[in-house]
């Protein structure tokens, strides 16, 4: 399907999949969306220095690159798992605009890394944060037990359905430790019922910009 780098409400680029009308990013700004979701309702959950986090739909890299200049202003130590089916491509990372309106030109090199680093190894982007890529469908993920947090990114089900079912969450719920919170952009009724089905406790919170909600899932048994 045809792709094109778009600029978001707030400045940040991100690509749109033109047959789907679909972003990888919100269209009402990339990096306020990320920030809310990912950072506001998901990473400052945590005080504890040493996290493990996987993201379903490594995409564009802006999650992780976020949460490492997070890690590099909290002493945090990350060790980030990022799932990605479909890599994005050299040219369409070079478009991006993220390290300039993030004001994170010293970490040029460590955002270059994320994406150059080889798939399926476990890479030291810096001292705080290191990422293994994973290429792989969402439906063969099985890890048991390893995470404190996950970044659910995947296309919206109005165009990916089969990826925000209770087959998906089952394995959402079973790789995450007790206690584990897993994040979302999305809010519709039938994803907030799959998680409950599997086990989550799920909330309703105020949502980024152009969105009245989004999802938190936690896990409070196995």
């Amino acid at each position: 399907m045809e792709r094109e780098i778009i600029v978001t409400a707030d400045g940040s680029k991100t690509i749109q999949i033109k047959g789907w009308n679909e972003q990888y990013h919100s269209k009402h700004g990339a990096i306020q969306e990320a920030y809310h979701v990912f950072i506001k309702n998901g990473l400052n959950l945590f005080e504890h220095q040493e996290l493990s986090i996987m993201e379903i739909g490594l995409g564009t890299g802006l999650n992780a690159f976020i949460t490492l200049l997070e890690a590099s202003k909290r002493d945090l130590k990350i060790q980030y798992v990022g799932v990605e089916a479909y890599p994005v491509s050299d040219w369409e990372i070079s478009q991006l605009n993220y390290v300039e309106e993030l004001d994170a030109l010293k970490n040029r090199k460590d955002f270059e890394k994320l994406h150059s680093s080889p798939w399926e190894e476990t890479t030291m982007i810096t001292q705080d944060f290191c990422i293994q890529k994973v290429q792989r469908d969402f439906k063969e993920i099985h890890y048991s037990n390893g995470f404190d947090l996950i970044y659910f990114d995947a296309f919206g089900a109005r165009v990916q359905p089969e990826l925000w079912t209770e087959v998906i969450f089952h394995k959402m719920f079973k790789a995450l430790k007790m206690n584990g919170v897993l994040v979302t952009y999305a809010a519709k009724g039938s994803v907030r019922r799959a998680m409950q089905d599997v086990g989550f406790q799920v909330e309703r919170l105020p949502g980024p910009p152009g969105k009245r909600e989004m999802l938190r899932a936690r896990k409070v048994n196995s």
